[in-house]
């Protein structure tokens, strides 16, 4: 049999990628339309409170998402022990994942709170920086759901339990309008809150969603929960944990950092530049949503495979990930670029901000091929237990190449926003071709487990 013909993956194999991946991707919606939610009530108030609440938003993501990458480290130690058919470490890995949530809400709570003189010396205006520090420190009491939620998502992912986690997410935001209409707009007889109104209700429906998760899966999660295991809270284990997942959340941190500061860059060049940026970010944000999705099937299916010992199976999986994620985006960027004035016109009405969206839509359709097959990859090499490596590739791709390229491109060269935008594009590129080949050389030969308990 040719080298191809073994890396080809079955029939079964990419059908359960795109049967695990689809609804992980409905999940990564939901989960972002809190937010949007938000966003778009306060845009009903003033235009204060819906610069407050982006911005305060805005704080909360980068922020949260060191957590959030933190507790990825769950997919390649629950998802190779679901392979292994080793059910002890599963229920350790479910007990020491919810203590791990712990410590997260309790680092990025502190780092909640000094958001009003973060705003301020990051030279936010005046009268939106204390309304976005108060709706950021409302976010706290939410902190701790938020976290383990997405600590029982990455197990249940690894089960291959995924419609609870989507019924979670739809109740959630049914929450989130409801507690948004009474607690903004002042219904019900409540005093209208305005941007701290709205912070306080998505705490409240992160409590919501977090405890349907829970009850409409404990079933699966009691016998991983009950009887809590000494072990679990041995620190040696927690701490190789800990060592495993902090390459995850810089990484996650450095790609959301790099896509801050060319924002950031973009309002320099005006409003109009910074509309624009927006509206062409937002239609590739939504399209990333599916190799997002793919990724965390591909780091699923890769850790089941070497947790059976079954490389060759790994290998298969990371060729359908990337087979049906790299798919979807090239036929998302061939929307992007015949019809990037249509897609424009669906945001705005302003002819300039429509032109520069234009201009930037068709780069985005070349960008996003790339971040599928970097986010893809990665994601296989967190199944198999290999962070370190790719978060130095990925720091690099984006901080030494994506973003001095940019503003090269962009000021140096005077050629404005879409500098900005080649430049993410060459970043994005380095990023995929590195990891791609840091998956050939990582999966090339025998992957073991990885080592958590000794």
């Amino acid at each position: 049999m040719t080298d191809i013909a073994r890396l080809r993956p079955t029939v079964a194999e990419l059908r359960e990628m795109a049967r695990l991946a689809a609804p992980i991707a409905l999940v990564n919606v939901g989960l972002q339309a809190m937010g949007f939610v938000d966003v778009l009530m306060l845009g009903r108030v003033s235009a204060v409170d819906l610069a407050a609440a982006a911005l305060g938003n805005f704080y909360f993501f980068v922020t949260s998402i060191i957590g959030i990458g933190m507790l990825m480290v769950l997919d390649p130690v629950v998802a190779q022990a679901v392979g292994a058919r080793d059910e002890a470490a599963v229920a350790r890995g479910v007990q020491r994942g919810l203590l791990l949530s712990l410590g997260v809400t309790a680092v990025i709570a502190l780092a909640f709170i000094p958001a009003s003189a973060v705003l301020a010396l990051l030279g936010q205006p005046v009268e939106v920086t204390p309304l976005a520090a108060s709706y950021v420190r409302w976010c706290i009491p939410g902190l701790l759901p938020f976290f383990a939620f997405n600590a029982l998502r990455q197990v249940l992912q690894a089960l291959t339990r995924v419609r609870p986690i989507l019924i979670a997410v739809v109740v959630g935001n049914l929450a989130n309008v409801a507690l948004n209409w009474v607690l903004v707009f002042g219904h019900l007889g409540f005093v209208p809150g305005g941007v701290t109104g709205s912070s306080q209700g998505t705490a409240i429906a992160r409590w919501i969603m977090f405890g349907v998760l829970l009850y409409s899966c404990w079933p699966v999660l009691r016998p991983r929960l009950i009887p809590w295991r000494r072990e679990s809270l041995q620190v040696a284990p927690l701490w190789r944990m800990f060592l495993l997942g902090a390459p995850i959340a810089t990484q996650l941190f450095a790609e959301a950092g790099a896509f801050g500061i060319v924002t950031v860059m973009a309002g320099w060049m005006g409003i109009t530049t910074l509309a624009g940026h927006e509206i062409a970010l937002t239609l590739a944000a939504l399209t990333f949503m599916v190799p997002m999705g793919v990724a965390a099937a591909a780091a699923v299916m890769v850790g089941h495979a070497i947790g059976a010992g079954d490389v060759a199976a790994s290998r298969r999986d990371a060729v359908a990930a990337l087979a049906v994620g790299v798919g979807f985006m090239a036929a998302m960027a061939l929307v992007f670029w015949v019809l990037p004035g249509t897609l424009a016109a669906a945001f705005t009405t302003d002819p300039a901000t429509r032109l520069m969206a234009t201009t930037l839509i068709p780069i985005a359709g070349v960008f996003q091929v790339f971040d599928g097959a970097q986010v893809i990859s990665a994601a296989i090499l967190r199944g198999a237990g290999d962070t370190r490596v790719p978060m130095i590739l990925h720091t690099l791709s984006f901080w030494a190449v994506g973003i001095p390229l940019g503003a090269v491109i962009a000021f140096g060269l005077n050629a404005g926003a879409p500098g900005l935008w080649w430049g993410l594009t060459a970043g994005l590129a380095a990023a995929a071709v590195l990891q791609l080949a840091r998956v050939r050389v990582k999966l090339g030969g025998a992957v073991g487990r990885v080592a958590i308990d000794g």
